[in-house]
């Protein structure tokens, strides 16, 4: 049976599945559905490493695919490259490359920086051939659309939607009144 959101609830709480950062047991948890062709979600992922780096022992960030193919047609590739990466514990070091050049999205590319990261190119390709992650992602977009998302980037703070700006300002204050309402519930 389907849940939908009334709430504006993350749905499918963090697990082992999701690529993580920072101590589980932060103050403060923030999921992004993300997508590495949306030229908002790369604005948001230069934000969340500026908070991290001012507030990283506080913060578990987790990041969620939400690829919209129908608006951004390589998103889809670039999330199932990011999962190939992650099998071969590369997920980070792929994730930043794949924001930074997001405008660079084609095969040759993704081969590119595959070897750049010191992946074994050859199962690498393999896998993006077969298409092998396109479940996993298929995962995390339902997760979203089941939490209401339906654009990038999207945020949820201790599992609450999170719909302000998000400019750097704005999230961190979120982020640190979240950590407060956290302390408030001890």
């Amino acid at each position: 049976m389907s849940q939908i959101n009334d709430n504006n609830r993350l749905i499918v709480p963090i697990s082992q599945r999701d690529h993580t950062q920072g101590a589980m047991d932060a103050p403060i948890v923030l999921v992004e559905y993300g997508n590495y062709q949306c030229p908002h979600s790369n604005e948001a992922h230069t934000i969340i490493q500026q908070i991290q780096q001012r507030i990283g022992h506080k913060l578990y960030f987790a990041f969620r695919h939400f690829t919209q193919p129908q608006i951004y047609p390589q998103s889809q590739k670039a999330a199932e490259v990011a999962e190939i990466a992650a099998e071969q514990g590369k997920f980070w070091q792929m994730h930043d490359t794949l924001f930074k050049c997001q405008n660079l999205l084609n095969n040759g590319y993704l081969v590119e920086y595959a070897h750049q990261l010191g992946l074994n190119v050859p199962q690498f390709l393999r896998d993006m051939a077969n298409h092998i992650y396109a479940d996993r992602v298929a995962e995390d977009f339902q997760s979203g659309i089941r939490s209401g998302v339906n654009s990038t980037p999207a945020f949820f703070i201790n599992n609450v939607r999170y719909q302000n700006e998000w400019n750097i300002e704005s999230l961190l204050e979120a982020l640190l009144k979240a950590e407060k309402r956290c302390d408030r519930t001890l």
